[in-house]
């Protein structure tokens, strides 16, 4: 099949190269001429683990190519799948300028049947919006072309997108007449051999399914890191609440994982343009609410737990920082609680010596020029002349650290552990005070 992807970031990539990878003519298409550079030229403008290889191997084939030219990409795809940016604007609501701005791209310039499906996260209504632009388009040129409007709502999980989507749970689609879905079914045969994995809805449906996922996923971290707090506060041990609660299969173990909050590119935007879209439907979402108000709280209670240690003072001191991505195997750091720590630290006067094993350069370009943020090359060189440590992504690299190094390097040995990575009796073995979070 001839697919055209009109954006090249993370979703956008992802889904243009897997679709490569099963034998489909991929053409990707951005307007940002830098973007474009970097994909032609070998590389890829993020981190994802297995994406580059992949990439490069259906490049070479010549089922993946990239390009600048809008009328070339509506003319290459009878899908044309939109996944491009859907910031949150200053009222919280989903950005549609640029989800919007392609679909007109399409209606300018197509000349036959389209199927234009909605991949970015959008708010439920905007296929209406997307069918309405491609309409006001073709009547302009006065023409008459038939077209078909789907809503196919993405559920990658950074750091693990490329199995998501060669390997998806479901496969979500919104549509309305018989031609798209068949196509969309045609599409879609190879990630499904072994059984029936798409459920096709209404595109209303489908559009909220995304949204309630990932509130659904968000309430639980929020609802476990507030019975955190609870469990420190009644001498609980948060860890043994959670796998009490997790033998309950209706509960189950998955994002029953306290820390330090949540943040990238979907939960906290997605959240916010759910609380957004119900607002203006004139309802008011309590609990999303509250999950939201409970994230930005969690995100200050290391910072909390330093001051409380070390006082509210920290002019003088350097504070070791190991993880600055939002989780793991990914360079995110998009609403990544370690900015909130950072901000935290920085205005009470201490010095950041921060190690990630790959959103360095993202940090660098966050942070600028930053005097007092210095950036190390592996976890001990972050330590070196620091008075603690804290620790706010649970990378695997330091899942099993030498406690006792880390104590002779510390010139005050304590661990603030903001994913409680460790068995609290371990590091306190080696003569280091330990805090986690909701543990004693």
């Amino acid at each position: 099949m001839k697919i055209t992807v009109i954006g090249t970031g993370y979703v956008g990539l992802v889904s243009g190269t897997c679709l490569a990878d099963v034998g489909n003519d991929v053409l990707c298409l951005d307007v940002d001429a830098a973007k474009i550079r970097i994909l032609k030229d070998g590389g890829i403008p993020i981190y994802e683990p297995g994406l580059e290889a992949m990439v490069k191997k259906n490049v070479a084939a010549g089922r993946l190519r990239f390009t600048t030219d809008i009328e070339e990409a509506v003319a290459h795809g009878v899908l044309q799948f939109i996944a491009v940016g859907t910031p949150p604007d200053e009222d919280g609501s989903a950005d549609l300028q640029y989800v919007v701005a392609a679909a007109r791209n399409v209606g300018k310039h197509m000349s036959g049947y389209k199927v234009v499906v909605d991949k970015s996260t959008v708010p439920v209504g905007t296929a209406d919006k997307v069918r309405a632009a491609i309409a006001e388009e073709l009547q302009k040129r006065g023409a008459a072309i038939d077209y078909s409007v789907v809503s196919n709502p993405e559920f990658l999980k950074e750091g693990a997108a490329v199995d998501d989507f060669m390997k998806p749970d479901r496969i979500v689609v919104g549509a309305e007449d018989a031609r798209a879905i068949e196509l969309m079914r045609e599409l879609y045969a190879p990630f499904q051999r072994n059984h029936e994995r798409l459920i096709v809805m209404d595109v209303k449906s489908a559009e909220l399914t995304k949204y309630a996922a990932n509130a659904m996923l968000a309430t639980r971290i929020s609802f476990m890191n507030e019975l955190a707090n609870l469990a420190e506060k009644l001498g609980a041990d948060i860890e043994l609440v959670r796998k009490g609660i997790g033998s309950d299969p209706r509960i189950g173990f998955h994002f029953l994982y306290p820390g330090v909050g949540y943040g990238g590119s979907c939960f906290p935007k997605d959240v916010q343009a759910l609380i957004r879209t119900a607002a203006d439907a004139g309802q008011h979402l309590q609990v999303l609410q509250a999950v939201e108000d409970a994230n930005e709280a969690q995100k200050s209670v290391l910072t909390q737990k330093i001051v409380k240690r070390l006082g509210e003072n920290l002019a003088g001191k350097t504070i070791a920082l190991w993880g600055l991505a939002f989780k793991p195997n990914t360079d995110d750091m998009r609403e990544a609680p370690s900015r909130v720590l950072i901000a935290d630290l920085l205005a009470r006067g201490a010095t950041i010596q921060a190690y990630d094993p790959v959103a360095t350069h993202e940090a660098q370009r966050v942070f600028g020029d930053e005097p007092r943020i210095r950036f190390a090359a592996a976890p001990m060189d972050a330590l070196q002349g620091a008075d603690i440590l804290a620790i706010v992504t649970e990378w695997k690299e330091f899942r099993a650290p030498d406690f006792d190094a880390i104590k002779a390097a510390l010139k005050t040995p304590v661990i603030f552990d903001g994913r409680n990575l460790y068995d609290p009796a371990t590091p306190r073995k080696a003569g280091l005070e330990y805090f986690a979070i909701g543990r004693q």
